[in-house]
């Protein structure tokens, strides 16, 4: 039977039998920082990756893409670092990501193959394996169920929070938890995959249904998420199953599941838009009257991608014309006279008319946080929905010295 999920704080050691640490292996300048983070299911667990479409794939995407072909998606552990991203380093980026693979199994007496790798930084630089080696059985020992907060901000870069989510099903009678950690601030756009993703559950899936979950949960929630444009060369989403909790996941439960696993997947993504580098507002992007689906999704990125309208909406300016010439050209079927603007409730555009009497209530909900604006096609009856986040001087200052 299937049954209903319940939001409740944790994160990626909520689920029984998984543990995690985060620790300072000194990759970071800042002396102190928590820079490698381990995750481990106590128990092999059967794994689903989905992984950034950018062509300039970092060392451990590769890696780990590698190591889940020849497990059959069997994982015990992964090994992250954040500083440094391990990108466009050459082969001997590529035998630093082997070299944290192997490290990290032989501290823990499993295949090589049963570990995957993740990185996060500054792309052309290289991750120094002395640190890695030095801060593993650092990590080692540091391992519990109660670390996942260490682990969430040992990936963290540019982020200004750590990210986390938690939930509960019920999967024939028996308590099943799903958690996550994310990071992400810059650099998002997904094509596949956000930033880095790690979620974990103690339901027993198989292989199928469980690859089958992820690409679902993954296509509303990380893929519809965007700060600035922009597809990293290390992105990736990693889902972790042990069936610690004594639960199987079938086609009968399937949808609980894929329920619930969308409900961390979200809290995780709309996290990382919140914490956009310099943003100030969470903004959701609506778009109706869609010839179809993917055309929907299309012209809500446009306008969620365009520096015009995250200015606008930065500066309070319920500027309606900017979000009908994105949607114009966004390369959708469109009809001007049947399309709509709103922002927040207020109607600013019509039918090929402009309601520029309501400006006034619209900039005052611009003043908000948590936004809403809407526009309909006058094309069809699909819809899609992204999240974006405004665009501010202070993105552009993080982003300039990024390196310096």
């Amino acid at each position: 039977m299937a049954g209903t999920s319940s939001t409740m704080s944790g994160g990626v050691t909520t689920p029984r039998g998984f543990r995690a640490a985060g620790v300072s292996a000194g990759i970071k300048a800042k002396e102190g920082s928590l820079d490698l983070a381990l995750l481990v299911s106590d128990a092999p667990a059967r794994a689903a990756a989905v992984f950034t479409t950018n062509r300039a794939l970092a060392a451990p995407v590769v890696v780990s893409r590698e190591h889940l072909a020849r497990s059959g998606g069997t994982v015990r552990a992964i090994i992250v670092n954040s500083g440094c991203a391990n990108a466009c380093t050459g082969e001997e980026g590529m035998q630093v990501a082997r070299d944290m693979a192997a490290e990290t199994a032989r501290l823990l007496g499993c295949p090589v193959e049963q570990v995957l790798v993740a990185s996060t930084g500054v792309i052309g630089v290289a991750l120094p394996m002395e640190k890695i080696r030095g801060g593993l059985p650092l990590a080692l020992r540091a391992l519990g169920a109660d670390q996942g907060p260490s682990a969430a901000r040992a990936i963290m870069t540019t982020d200004p929070f750590p990210k986390e989510a938690a939930t509960t099903i019920s999967i024939a009678g028996r308590d099943v938890a799903i958690g996550g950690m994310a990071k992400g601030s810059g650099m998002i756009e997904p094509m596949l995959a956000t930033m880095l993703a790690f979620v974990t559950t103690d339901a027993m899936v198989p292989k199928a249904l469980l690859d089958r979950a992820l690409g679902e949960a993954v296509n509303d929630t990380f893929n519809a998420i965007t700060v600035d444009g922009e597809c990293s060369t290390n992105d990736c989403v990693m889902l972790l199953a042990n069936g610690a909790s004594g639960a199987s996941v079938d086609e009968a439960t399937y949808g609980a599941f894929v329920a619930g696993l969308t409900t961390v997947c979200r809290e995780l993504a709309l996290g990382i838009v919140r914490g956009g580098e310099g943003a100030t507002k969470l903004i959701t992007v609506r778009v109706t009257g869609a010839a179809s689906s993917g055309e929907a999704r299309r012209a809500a990125k446009a306008i969620a991608n365009s520096p015009l309208v995250k200015t606008a909406i930065h500066g309070g300016d319920p500027n309606w014309g900017r979000l009908i010439a994105v949607a114009g050209r966004a390369g959708v079927a469109f009809e001007l006279s049947r399309a709509a603007v709103t922002i927040g409730s207020t109607v600013l555009f019509k039918d090929g008319r402009p309601y520029d009497e309501a400006a006034p209530e619209a900039a005052e909900y611009l003043k908000g946080t948590d936004l809403t604006v809407s526009v309909h096609l006058g094309a069809g009856n699909l819809s899609s929905t992204v999240w974006t986040c405004d665009l501010s001087a202070e993105y552009v200052r993080i982003n300039a010295d990024y390196r310096t």
